[in-house]
């Protein structure tokens, strides 16, 4: 029996307004590519995967969220709502008993385009009501009666749908109208600049009651406060609306007395003008004013929101609505705003941010179900948490957060020493995640812990070099060129304290490393040097002569890290240097390996000739190139040496493997000949891989066939097994060997709809016999293609029982499981 349990998730958050939503379950939810990640903002871990969307997840939704938290405190089911990019909209069931996810619906009546924002609120335990727009013109309102067991019905009833005409409504908020009138509001804003207010009761139409005008650019968020307490009488309720003219409004719905004061026949007065429109909603109406204007932002306001109610009683309506709103810009900053105690007038009392050079602006911010903790998400993908720690007074500190690519994951390499990860991604990113030693005891958890390359192109491979000396990798992007990178002293030093027991051989720090860390330069591609005495020097000039302009890049201080780092850290204080250009190839690079011995790396590129399709083999150290391989008329997509590194094997577009004998002759001269080549698939081969004790190799097309080879006397290739057809393309493989012998064998597929697959290949005196193992479940899975896998180098040796398998994919996630053989 073969068991795998999921070790780690990492992935970043999809680059939209409302993808997040932090629920009173006090787990956060946000949209990774087409998939619905779920994380725990305390242990800065990614849970686990939602597959289901074919499109990108655009916005997601808690029943109940955070507003709700202090009526949902035995609640032991919580709900999620996702839409995405087609218009889809699901709901999903959490069990916290249980700790498991189902699927439970999806919405029959679709948006035609995608869906843009989902707001809803909690009429009682079991039913809600939810409003979902799209850039359709179209807004949805339905009813949800929950059940109250796992695993039961929902019943979904589709109250209204408001056509909104060309511009197109981008932010909706509901509340319950304050007075026990039974009647709902429903706040919608967008690109007309002004908020519209339709009115209806629970179960019937909603109709067009007023709009509120005054801000001069698009209406990005919209958030009701629950009824606020005035005078001992709830029947007031605020609405906070934010802009991309920066500025943020709060707006005022006072219950009136009577209706008749306002109903004279053709006289408009000036108060009309001063207090603003009413709201009549049955036989009550509501006096609507601008409380407050609050301006400190200087770029666009993409959230606001209240701070979550805070329970006063037992009694389930106990509770208090505090004055606070937090709101989350694209200058870098979230602030809470809250009024004076005398004077009443709104001010900024809190100021967090990312100050880094490399933060664009964040896209929402969010309050913790107890309002000690403010999320947002930036632009680039990442998370960023503050809480408050203060015992007095405030004191918000920078928190651990989970962290991954926002773009497809398209290559991945270990560590000779299995210490650590490496990933490249379409986002112009390389990261290293690594187990970080948890000496409190309770195991090791998994975080990005370095940035080692932020490029100006897309990044397509990587190999890291696996043989002696300080930690290198060479990095292929969409420029032709490969750069090599040197681990600096500050990261082998990291490494040491904190991913390697004390107990291991101190082989990661060796004599004369000088340089501490890198600097970016201000075109983003070639990463400088810090040596170790200039970083000392710069420390010890004054802070006044460092001038700040537009011009320079702002040093980096590269440190060793104690605990895992935050995003500012990670983005700016964790590069490598940049030893080595390898120029040669004619296109975009799409394929690297390195050799066992980490003494040669193969490289390839994009082609359509058979010049261009040519493999280049540099030495390692020297970095010249020693060899150009001809064989293939297409783009090579995947190089493997053999275990003893005396034979190259390739697979390309053109269908065809290529088998190159490499031969060392002393120290420096290599000489290589093609001995196999061979049309082996009917479609495109991704991927190919060596078995780690024999001359025998696999070959994953997108024809869905995996076919095993053997190698008789390093000249001729046959045909040993075709495994049965799969599901769809073969994207990944990956071999490992089981036990000091060649006997046995687990081979990782992974494949163009997100699944992998573990098989047991056997060798007997006839051939192989291959079985399946195990099938991933879906939801440990990729939601898209799988673009590589790996097996963990293992520092145990080969009789472990339990190895790690990574693997990375489309869906901007990389992942590692934990596999028990």
């Amino acid at each position: 029996m073969v068991e795998v349990e999921r070790v780690f998730v990492g992935a970043g958050c999809n680059r939209i307004v409302n993808n997040v939503s932090w629920g009173a379950s006090n787990l956060v939810s946000f949209g990774a590519h087409n998939a619905l990640s779920i994380f725990c903002p305390f242990s800065a871990q990614i849970l686990t995967t939602l597959p289901g969307h074919k499109a990108a997840v655009n916005c997601t939704f808690w029943l109940p969220n955070t507003k709700f938290a202090f009526l949902a405190q035995q609640w032991k089911l919580h709900y999620l709502l996702s839409g995405d990019a087609d218009g889809v909209i699901m709901l999903w069931e959490y069990s916290l008993a249980e700790k498991k996810w189902r699927h439970v619906l999806t919405v029959p009546e679709q948006h035609k385009k995608g869906v843009t924002c989902i707001s809803g609120i909690m009429l009682s335990t079991n039913e809600a009501i939810f409003a979902s727009t799209s850039s359709d013109g179209t807004v949805n309102i339905w009813e949800i009666i929950l059940p109250l067991a796992a695993g039961g019905n929902c019943k979904l009833s589709h109250l209204d749908a408001l056509s909104i005409g060309s511009k197109t409504m981008v932010a909706l908020a509901l509340a319950e109208l304050p007075g026990n009138t039974g009647h709902l509001v429903l706040a919608m804003g967008g690109l007309d600049n002004k908020v519209h207010l339709y009115c209806g009761e629970r179960t019937g139409k909603f109709l067009r009651a007023c709009e509120l005008k005054g801000h001069s650019d698009w209406i990005r968020n919209l958030d009701f406060s629950l009824p606020v307490d005035v005078n001992n009488k709830r029947n007031t309720l605020l609405l906070v609306s934010s802009s991309q003219d920066k500025t943020i409004r709060i707006w005022k719905l006072v219950q009136c007395d009577s209706v008749t004061s306002f109903e004279k026949k053709g006289v408009i007065g000036l108060s009309s003008y001063i207090d603003g429109p009413v709201l009549v909603a049955g036989s009550s109406s509501y006096q609507i004013s601008l409380e407050s204007l609050l301006i400190g932002h200087e770029d666009w306001v993409y959230s606001v929101q209240w701070q979550p109610p805070s329970v006063t009683s037992a009694e389930k309506s106990g509770y208090i609505q505090p004055l606070s709103i937090l709101s989350a810009s694209m200058d870098k900053t979230m602030m809470i705003w809250q009024p004076e105690q005398t004077s009443g007038i709104w001010m900024n009392v809190v100021t967090v941010g990312e100050l880094s050079h490399c933060a664009l602006g964040f896209y929402g911010g969010h309050w913790s179900p107890n309002g000690d903790a403010i999320l947002a998400h930036g632009y680039g993908g990442s998370f960023h948490l503050w809480k408050d720690v203060g015992v007095d007074s405030a004191n918000w500190q920078p928190q651990r957060v989970p962290s991954g690519h926002y773009a497809a994951v398209s290559d991945i390499s270990w560590a000779r020493s299995g210490k650590f990860l490496l990933s490249v991604s379409h986002d112009q990113t390389t990261r290293i995640f690594a187990p970080w030693l948890n000496h409190t005891g309770n195991g090791n958890s998994w975080h990005e812990i370095a940035r080692p390359q932020v490029h100006g192109h897309d990044i397509n491979c990587v190999t890291l070099i696996q043989g002696e000396g300080n930690y290198r990798f060479v990095s292929g992007a969409d420029e032709k060129v490969a750069r090599v990178f040197e681990a600096p002293l500050s990261f082998l030093k990291t490494l040491n304290c904190s991913v390697s027991d004390e107990s291991d051989a101190q082989e990661d720090i060796q004599q004369g490393v000088q340089i501490l860390g890198a600097n970016m330069s201000a075109l983003g591609l070639s990463q400088k040097p810090i040596y170790v005495y200039a970083a000392q020097e710069t420390r010890e000039r004054s802070v006044s002569e460092a001038v700040d302009t537009l011009e320079t890049v702002p040093e980096a201080v590269p440190v060793t890290l104690t605990e895992p780092p935050i995003e500012d850290q990670l983005a700016w204080h964790t590069l490598w240097p940049e030893s080595h250009k390898l120029y040669g190839h004619g296109n975009e690079l799409f394929s690297l390996c390195c050799d066992h011995q980490g003494k040669l790396v193969a490289s390839s590129c994009k082609a359509q000739t058979v010049a261009v399709a040519e493999i280049w083999l540099w030495e390692v150290g020297s970095w010249k190139a020693v060899g150009r391989l001809q064989s293939h008329n297409l783009t090579v997509t995947h190089m493997e040496f053999s275990h003893d590194d005396n034979l190259l094997l390739s697979v390309s577009r053109d269908r065809q493997f290529s088998v190159f004998a490499i031969k060392r002759k002393g120290t420096e001269e290599i000489s290589y000949e093609l001995v196999a080549r061979q049309e082996a698939h009917k479609r495109i081969i991704w991927a190919c891989t060596w078995n780690p004790f024999g001359h025998e190799f696999a070959t994953g097309s997108r024809d869905k066939t995996v076919k095993i080879w053997g190698i008789d006397n390093k000249s001729s290739v046959k045909l040993l097994l075709t495994l049965p057809p799969f599901s769809s393309s073969v994207t990944a493989l990956s071999w490992l060997g089981v036990g000091h012998q060649s006997k046995h064998g687990l081979l990782a597929i992974g494949m163009e709809n997100g699944l992998i697959e573990l098989w047991h290949l056997c060798q007997t005196a006839s051939g192989f016999t291959a079985n399946v193992a195990v099938r991933l479940d879906s939801f440990m899975c990729h939601a898209s293609s799988v673009q590589r896998l790996a097996w963990r180098n293992s520092e145990k040796g080969d009789d472990c029982r339990n190895v790690q398998l990574a693997s990375c994919g489309a869906d901007n996630c990389v992942r590692v499981f934990e596999v028990y053989v």
